[in-house]
């Protein structure tokens, strides 16, 4: 498990395009209070995340954790403010199927992955 989660962390969100679903989160720094709320929900479902093939990678002020991208190449390609709280996340076709200026709860971002062609298409 260990392993795959340094192969996953070496990649790029690019590169994880049709094996992942990447859930970018970004703030403007560690301190900010969604970012650590986020966090917090994030944590709390660690199965869900798993069966869903979520990769989250947090961009927090100029640092990337969960991906090799820049910070600044990400808040770049996915349209990202440096100074404010947003949360991105993308299918596995690589698009931006959701995009919020606030924390995203457990029951909607369960329900708008499982509403995603693509996880549809392998629960059958």
């Amino acid at each position: 498990m260990m392993l795959l989660a340094a192969a996953i962390a070496a990649a790029t969100v690019a590169d994880m395009r049709y094996e992942r679903r990447v859930l970018i989160v970004a703030a403007p720094n560690e301190a900010d209070a969604r970012r650590i709320a986020q966090r917090a929900s994030l944590d709390a479902m660690p199965q869900e995340l798993g069966d869903r093939d979520v990769t989250v990678v947090e961009v927090t002020g100029d640092s990337v954790r969960g991906a090799t991208d820049s910070a600044a190449a990400l808040r770049t390609r996915w349209r990202l403010p440096k100074t404010a709280f947003g949360i991105v996340l993308v299918g596995k076709d690589g698009n931006a199927a959701l995009r919020r200026a606030e924390p995203i709860d457990r029951a909607t971002l369960v329900a708008t992955i499982d509403a995603m062609p693509m996880r549809r298409a392998g629960q059958r």
